[in-house]
This record gives structure tokens, C-alpha cells and sequence, in this order.
């Protein structure tokens, strides 16, 4: 990282700018990043992660329902970081989100999906992007670990952790899948995104990953020694709850 990659300071955007309409039926018209585990929200819980592992600013997409995300998180003094917010009356997408923020972002920063419930060694995760001299850096999980069973495409890596294919969603044509999933976390170097267009709908797993990998851009996976939980869904939240209630994933 620009700012100290093992563990010192850095920055991330954090995404919480989706319609939260599948989780409807659980959500109550909140957006899904404010969805309680255990009485704390999501986001709010993986920005304390993100605090604890040396992140010192946070850039929060918005988009529905924002102003109940800005009274959640405040300016992030209660977290020990400085939170800054993007307004999105149009959703630019996981990718288009970033692209907006160039600017003021730093060499290199994290992404995180906001509506996911996250915890790994993330300085292990940012040493590991330095080392490789990566442009991008994939946090991947095994799928037999517990999960929820949503999460983001397929990943398959060669011996040294490179990524060598990239699948997302209904691209998927393997009759033998990869088994590492899309963790929804990325370490980037934000000049690659420069020549993506601005304001306009971007998509990391649809329309940047995947491009990068085919063009031999320096695209890493690292497998994480965690959870990830998505809670994209009704169903999907239940069985997160139920891992939590079983001990099957330990709250961190």
C-alpha cells in the first residue's frame, strides 16, 4: 500500500450503494448493508474490521436509503477512521463506484462489498499484494468452508496464485467449476481503472475482472483464512444467522 501495506494506514471504499430489493422481505425497507448481525449492522462491522487492520479512510458509496447509512456511520470517528461518502443518484455499478473516486484515491486502496460479512488477516491480504506487484488481488474462499452459498464468480489460479480464469455468474460454462469463490474484497491499483469511462456502469466481476485476466494484467487470488458471508438474499441471511447460532462461523 501506498501508506504502509503491512498494516499501517491505507484506504478503502466499502459499497453500500445496491437497491436492496431481494433482501426486501428481511431488510424492512432499510438498505441491505445496515441489516443487523448479532445487533451491529453489517457495514458497520466491517468497517470496525477494517479499522482494526490499519485503515485510516473509507470512501461509502450511497445510493438508496443513504441517509440512514450516513446515520449509522457518522464521519467514522467511532471507528477510529475518517469516512467520506459518494452520492450516486444513478448506480454506477461495484467497478463504476470506484472509477468515480479515482481521484482521491490513493496508488493503491482496498474495495469491499459492503453487504458482505467479512473477517481475515487483511494485512497478510495487502502483504500479499505488494509482494506480487499485483495490479489486482482477489480475495478467494474455498467453497466447501462454511458459507451462505452467494457470493461472487469462480476463480481458478495457476501454481504461483495468479488468476488464470475468471467466471462470473451466468458466464460460467465449466461442467467443473473452480472452487474458489469471489470474496468481494480487492486490493487495486487505481491507475488500471483510468481508462475505464467515467460515469458510467462498471462492474468488477463482469466487466473489469474478467478483461484484465484475458489482457494478462497482474491479477493475484489469495485464499483467506476466515468468512465470508453473503446476505444477498432471504434464504442466504437465514443460513448466515444459522452458521452464527451453530458456531459453524465465529463472530471476530
Amino acid at each position: 500500500m501506498s501508506r504502509g501495506a503491512g498494516g499501517g494506514s491505507g484506504e478503502a471504499m466499502v459499497l453500500a450503494a445496491g437497491n436492496s430489493q431481494r433482501i426486501a422481505s428481511v431488510a424492512g425497507g432499510i438498505p441491505k448493508p445496515l441489516l443487523a448481525v448479532r445487533g451491529e449492522p453489517v457495514i458497520a462491522r466491517n468497517i470496525r474490521w477494517l479499522a482494526d487492520s490499519g485503515i485510516r479512510r473509507v470512501w461509502v458509496n450511497l445510493h438508496y436509503r443513504g441517509d440512514l447509512i450516513r446515520a449509522a456511520l457518522g464521519d467514522g470517528s467511532a471507528f477510529g477512521v475518517e469516512i467520506r461518502y459518494s452520492e450516486e443518484p444513478e448506480i454506477l455499478g461495484t467497478a463504476g463506484a470506484v472509477r468515480r473516486v479515482l481521484p482521491d484515491l490513493d496508488e493503491t486502496a482496498l474495495v469491499v462489498y459492503g453487504d458482505n460479512l467479512l473477517n481475515f488477516d487483511l494485512a497478510d491480504f495487502r502483504r500479499a499484494h505488494e509482494q506480487a506487484g499485483a495490479d489486482v488481488t482477489i480475495a478467494v474462499f474455498d467453497q466447501h468452508t462454511p458459507n451462505t452459498g452467494i457470493a461472487g464468480g469462480r476463480v481458478l489460479l495457476d501454481g504461483g496464485g495468479r488468476v488464470v480464469e475468471f467466471l462470473e455468474g451466468a458466464t460460467r460454462r465449466s461442467a467443473d467449476p473452480p472452487s474458489l469463490v469471489n470474496a468481494g474484497v480487492y486490493a487495486i491499483r487505481t491507475a488500471l481503472l483510468r481508462d475505464f469511462p467515467e460515469h458510467t456502469f462498471l462492474d468488477w466481476g463482469r466487466d473489469v475482472l474478467p478483461g484484465l485476466v484475458s489482457s494478462g494484467s497482474r491479477v493475484f487470488g489469495h485464499v483467506i483464512e476466515g468468512y465470508c458471508l453473503g446476505l444477498d438474499t432471504p434464504g442466504s441471511y437465514e443460513r448466515g444467522m444459522a452458521l452464527i447460532r451453530s458456531g459453524s462461523v465465529r463472530l471476530r
